[in-house]
């Protein structure tokens, strides 16, 4: 993909470079960073308060998030879905079914008529305040779903840097002096603003988290689950099945090749799910943790699959997502790892929130393994 930043002091793929480059198409951006300098996040308001990228080693670090720097300089919009990119974005749920918000009333569930609606694809969220480690931002919607249900809905969104005595605390364990690393946390929360009550007759929303990250050869999603959990490990046929050279899972450990070479899904039910997942880029030695709430496996998530559904709340908690060329053109050169809220019950007034954490960790082996050990019970070795 061409990249159109002249005049640039950083090198492509640098912190430094999508930062220069985001100044001049990205009106009104903030970067939160510590007092070092060396962790850094950029968030756009404009574009829905999403982190677009971040960065454990200042200006010249590895730039983690993906950005699709062709529509972000021309800031056409798509049909169907915008392809910006940003590490991290606020979308809701479900994608398909009864309840889905992507899909007008009675139409097929075809890729033709499939929309992602513009308040969380290409629209602004509004910035209530900001610090050096912090930002709000809020957004009231309108939409309609499948049933023909209009839903009234605020979005609240707030973004914070991560201390590395958080993430010591978030994880459990002491990360070794060496260790570069960067974290944020966000805290997303709807609220029904609206007369109706949000319920299995009138439809149901989740808060659904996406993490568009830089593919490559050596990258893998890797994610713990319960063992003891009930019914199958994942699901694997979002996009038809997944090829077995691209997705196994051995003692309560789950792997997803990332390399953007082959589009596909997977997805770890409430039951199976643990409130982790992650990747490690054995070419780049970056190892990355997500984190996120995860109330228990009786809760109900909404069903995203592309069909009238038999039961509409029997859906994934946590996802992760390939991009390549089956099914249609590529989109880009990354992955995703996804969270989603449990689905949310909602009378007029009332509010369901949900926190999903980011971490990137650089450094010597032995501390990386010390991390993946704790998080995934494997040495970085073994995410292959």
């Amino acid at each position: 993909m061409a990249v159109s930043c002249t005049n640039t002091s950083s090198t492509e793929g640098t912190f430094g470079f999508d930062l220069e480059f985001l100044k001049k198409s990205e009106p009104g951006i903030l970067i939160l960073e510590d007092l070092s300098g060396d962790s850094k996040i950029i968030i756009s308001p404009n574009l829905q308060g999403r982190v677009m990228t971040s960065t454990a080693g200042g200006d010249q670090g590895i730039s983690f998030g993906w950005l699709n720097y062709d529509l972000l300089a021309t800031r056409k919009t798509a049909k169907h879905m915008t392809a910006f990119g940003g590490e991290e974005r606020f979308w809701l749920g479900p994608e398909g079914g009864q309840f889905s918000i992507y899909f007008k009333k009675g139409v097929d569930f075809s890729f033709e008529n499939w929309q992602v609606p513009a308040e969380i694809d290409s629209e602004p969220f509004e910035l209530i305040s900001a610090t050096k480690t912090e930002a709000k931002l809020t957004r009231e919607m309108h939409v309609e779903n499948y049933l023909g249900t209009a839903l009234d809905l605020r979005v609240d969104r707030g973004i914070r840097l991560l201390a590395k005595e958080t993430m010591n605390q978030l994880l459990g364990i002491k990360i070794g002096k060496e260790v570069k690393m960067v974290g944020f946390e966000t805290a997303n929360s709807i609220t029904n603003t609206g007369k109706t009550p949000w319920n299995k007759t009138n439809g149901m929303l989740s808060i659904w988290i996406l993490s568009m990250l830089n593919a490559s050869e050596k990258t893998m999603v890797v994610a713990p689950y319960r063992q003891e959990g009930e019914g199958p490990v994942y699901t694997d046929d979002y996009f038809g099945k997944v090829p077995a050279d691209r997705l196994r899972h051995e003692n309560g450990v789950i792997f997803f090749k990332a390399d953007a070479k082959y589009r596909s899904k997977i997805g770890i039910s409430p039951s199976r799910a643990l409130p982790f997942i992650g990747s490690y880029d054995a070419q780049k030695q970056v190892l990355t943790v997500a984190q996120f709430d995860l109330p228990g496996a009786n809760s109900q998530y909404v069903d995203g699959k592309w069909e009238l559904q038999k039961d509409p709340l029997s859906g994934d908690a946590v996802n992760a997502y390939n991009d390549g060329v089956n099914q249609g053109t590529q989109l880009g050169k990354f992955y995703e790892i996804e969270s989603s809220s449990p689905a949310a019950d909602l009378e007029p007034g009332k509010t369901l929130i949900h926190h999903h954490r980011t971490m990137h960790f650089m450094g010597p082996k032995e501390d990386l393994d010390q991390i993946s050990l704790k998080v995934f019970g494997i040495p970085v070795d073994q995410i292959k």
